[in-house]
This record gives C-alpha cells, structure tokens and sequence, in this order.
C-alpha cells in the first residue's frame, strides 16, 4: 500500500488524505523508503495543524514512496493527538498504519546503544527520542531521506558526515 492510499476521512476532526489518481513519484522511485518523524504526522492526521496542506500535498506528490517511521515517533504522535485533537486521531494514526500506511520499524535490541551514541554525539540540541530514533533507524537501515518539519534533521549526520535530507525542504 503506498503513501497515498490512506482511506476516507473520519468524522473527528483528525483527517486523512483522500484516496484518489494521483501522477508517478516525485521523490524517488516507486518503492523508495523516506523515514517520517513526528511533526509530519501529527500534521496529516490533524486539520488544524499548520503544516497540514503542505504534509498532505506532499503524500499526495509522492504516492509511490514507501513510509517508515520508528516506535518512539509513533508513540509521541498518538500521545500528541490525543491531546490535542482527540483519541480517535490517535486511533486512526494506528488504523492507518495496520492498512500499510507506514511501516513502523522494529528495531533490534542493540539499537539502543546507537540511539544513546547519536544523542551523545548531538548532546548541543535539545534531548529528543523520537529524532535519534530516526537517526538511528536512518543508519541502520541506509535510508538519507526524511520527512520532517523540524530544522533538527539539518544538524544529523551520519557515520560518513552527510547530512540527512529532509524532503519537505527539496
């Protein structure tokens, strides 16, 4: 199932994008993996978010990449809908991704120890699980793409110094 293939919008006032034609890939080939950190979720899933129209565009240009997010983003995102929308937003992130909306990443023990060395390497920003559980999925997984609203992902490099790129920025 690709990024676009959502589903209809519930009755909430979290939201997902409709299901419709939409022309190939803009990012990438069909199949590319792009890993998605929390801002983008809570945007997709929430109507009133700022960063809605521009998250929602995004998916629609792009229905062929594949989504990835970690355990730690997808724990942040429904604490945050439930919060500030309601627990049916929550709820639709998870129905969402049991449909194949993204894929959540499960990660081995031992990536506990990488997720502690980037935050130890990056100890100048302000401490953020979900973030160094993207950094840490990012390298494990030989993925460069994410999807972000934040400027943090500008600071993260890998193990080679390259800077992960954030493909809301393109």
């Amino acid at each position: 199932m690709s990024a676009a293939t959502i589903g209809a919008p519930r009755r909430t006032r979290a939201t997902v994008v409709k299901t419709k034609e939409i022309p190939a890939a803009v990012y990438g080939p069909a199949g590319a993996l792009v890993l998605v950190d929390s801002g983008p979720l809570l945007a997709l899933f929430n109507r009133t978010d700022r960063w809605h129209a521009t998250v929602s565009q995004w998916m629609q240009g792009n229905p062929r990449i594949k989504l990835v997010t970690t355990w730690c983003v997808l724990t942040e995102v429904c604490a945050m809908l439930s919060r500030r929308v309601h627990n049916d937003a929550a709820l639709d992130v998870l129905r969402w991704a049991l449909r194949g909306g993204i894929t959540v990443d499960g990660a081995p023990q031992d990536a506990l120890v990488s997720v502690l060395a980037i935050s130890e390497r990056f100890a100048n920003l302000p401490f953020d699980l979900a973030d160094a559980s993207i950094a840490e999925a990012a390298e494990r997984m030989r993925i460069r793409r994410v999807l972000s609203i934040d400027s943090d992902f500008d600071m993260y490099r890998d193990h080679a110094g390259r800077a992960l790129q954030n493909v809301l920025k393109r």
